[in-house]
């Protein structure tokens, strides 16, 4: 056997996400990334060579790794490289190939990250400086109502093609992560922005959201917004109303689960808005209500009686 033997098992897995699992291009390119450092690294020939010892010698490697700005790897990218590996050995399990068992690794605990969302008031902010009657504006103006009212990921919102859109009931299915399919709502607002948008468009290009600037593109060429460029736009008009959190996209979606939820929707309902497999997910948006509460209750609890 040789180091392309334990290549095309490698090869063959990701087959097996792409056929069997029906994982997404995205998440088949991030495996295939994640197991070719392993491969890299490693330089072993055979499955069986994989062991505890050189798993602990790879992990240090992550660990110290850093990119030409001498940037390290987050521990949460890490893990990524460890539940890549670790799924790998299992598919290796089941085709009856001896190696390490998957279960030998451990994955670390990923530190606690701050969860950054818009209050109304930022939205609305966000909002007001989108005003112009221009078809990018109108567009503009759809994507940021959008995302607020479905709690769409970026990568849903780039997909959607304007036939999915039912204005008329203001809902439309959305196949999400793990080809997952969920019904989103259209607020009135969100639906105002559409219906102004669409009116404006010209063209015959099936994408709800498209480039409005066409100069250096071809006649033929693909008129859909990518997620990097949702991206800019988001951030754009978040610095031009003088937000200083660091707002993307998915801050849209995570402020539409909180909103939701500090407005008294329970939680299983966010769940399925959200398209979130597991409750546990979805749980960390209510560390942000509880705070919200317990605002509350410190600034209002007993204060009759402290006067």
């Amino acid at each position: 056997m040789t180091h392309n033997h334990l290549a095309s098992l490698s090869n063959d897995f990701l087959e097996h996400l792409e056929i069997d699992l029906n994982r997404s291009q995205k998440t088949i390119e991030n495996y295939n990334h994640y197991l070719e450092r392993f491969l890299n690294f490693s330089k072993i020939t055979q499955a069986k060579d994989i062991n505890l010892d050189l798993i602990k010698k790879y992990r240090l490697y992550l660990n110290r790794l850093e990119d030409n700005k001498g940037a390290k790897l987050k521990k949460i990218t890490q893990n990524y490289h460890i539940i890549a590996l670790r799924n790998f050995l299992k598919y290796l399990a089941k085709q009856d190939i001896v190696t390490l068992s998957a279960e030998k690794i451990e994955v670390g605990k990923n530190p606690q990250q701050e969860m950054i969302f818009l209050n109304f008031d930022e939205i609305e902010r966000i909002l007001n400086e989108v005003n112009k009657s221009t078809l990018q504006s109108l567009r503009d103006r759809a994507i940021l109502e959008l995302l607020f009212s479905a709690g769409l990921r970026v990568s849903e919102l780039s997909s959607l093609n304007i036939e999915q859109i039912n204005l008329k009931t203001q809902e439309f299915s959305i196949i999400g992560k793990g080809s997952k399919m969920r019904v989103v709502f259209i607020s009135d607002s969100a639906k105002t922005a559409l219906e102004k948008y669409l009116y404006k468009r010209v063209d015959i290009d099936p994408a709800l959201f498209i480039r409005t600037n066409k100069i250096g593109f071809k006649k033929e060429d693909d008129l859909r917004l990518t997620a990097r460029s949702i991206q800019r736009i988001v951030k754009f008009y978040a610095k031009r109303a003088g937000i200083i959190k660091d707002v993307h996209p998915h801050t849209f979606r995570h402020s539409f689960a909180t909103d939701l939820l500090a407005n008294g929707a329970d939680i299983r309902s966010v769940q399925a808005m959200l398209g979130h497999s597991s409750i546990t997910t979805t749980q960390i948006y209510t560390h942000v209500t509880n705070q919200q509460l317990r605002d509350i209750h410190k600034k209002f609890h007993r204060k009759k009686f402290s006067n």
